[in-house]
């Protein structure tokens, strides 16, 4: 593109050296962010991103963070406030699944998902705010999920976590949007990410069975959505959006 939307802006993406958080940071650098890219566990492919980028013309660095950590969420933030010194986007995507039915369930598995999937969501945005609020602009994107919407057998964590964003988002948006900073939630349905790619082909071939558009989703058809609220959704906020083909209306 001759015309990069996003020119002069820095984008943190947690989650982001694998899966939807991948895409989301290769998207948010096509329009020419600087992306802090947050792991926790992955280096390899964290750096790997970084050097895709850059190859790419852009600007990018791997920050490791335990966002299930508020201290570590501070120390993500100050990281990309003193490499770039300034944070316009936060895309609150990092996740863990911990699959168990309710009366098999420890309490470590219930509390990991919540810190990890929603807990992190408000360390990290409230870390980001003093910064957004200087400048009088930010956008927030937290990334639930269909199941939050839904349920699922065996996820109650899971959906507890991103039901909870879908409330979280909705509440900042009305708290946050005297200072100009709009805060959405992305609900993707079934995406081709590795928590999928590594079901059954049974069970795939029964999830495809309830997708009215008969496929999953592709990482960058989220992703694109994403880029769209920030470059073109000056307006909207306080919203969940669904790409999902169809399977939860």
């Amino acid at each position: 593109m001759s015309e990069k939307r996003l020119e002069g802006q820095v984008a943190v993406v947690t989650g982001a050296s694998r899966g939807l958080g991948r895409a989301c940071a290769q998207e948010l650098a096509r329009e020419g962010a600087a992306v802090v890219v947050n792991y926790f566990t992955n280096q390899e492919m964290a750096d790997e991103l970084v050097g895709e980028i850059v190859s790419q013309g852009g600007r990018a660095i791997a920050v490791r963070a335990g966002v299930g950590h508020p201290d570590d969420c501070k120390a993500l933030i100050d990281k990309t406030i003193e490499t770039y010194g300034q944070i316009d986007i936060l895309v609150a995507n990092a996740g863990v699944n911990r699959d168990r039915s309710l009366k098999r369930m420890s309490v470590d598995e219930w509390q990991e998902v919540i810190n990890t999937d929603l807990s992190s969501a408000f360390y990290c945005t409230s870390a980001a705010i003093p910064h957004m609020v200087e400048r009088n602009y930010g956008r927030i994107i937290v990334m639930s999920s269909i199941i939050g919407q839904m349920g699922n057998v065996g996820q109650a964590n899971y959906a507890a976590a991103k039901a909870g964003l879908i409330a979280f988002a909705k509440s900042a948006a009305k708290e946050l949007a005297r200072n100009n900073i709009t805060v959405n939630a992305m609900c993707p349905g079934f995406v081709e990410t590795d928590m999928v790619t590594s079901l059954s082909d049974d069970v795939k071939k029964n999830l495809i069975a309830q997708i009215p558009l008969g496929r999953f989703g592709k990482p960058d058809e989220v992703a694109a959505f994403v880029r769209f609220l920030v470059t073109e959704g000056d307006w909207i906020t306080g919203q969940q959006f669904n790409p999902n083909g169809g399977q939860y209306m």
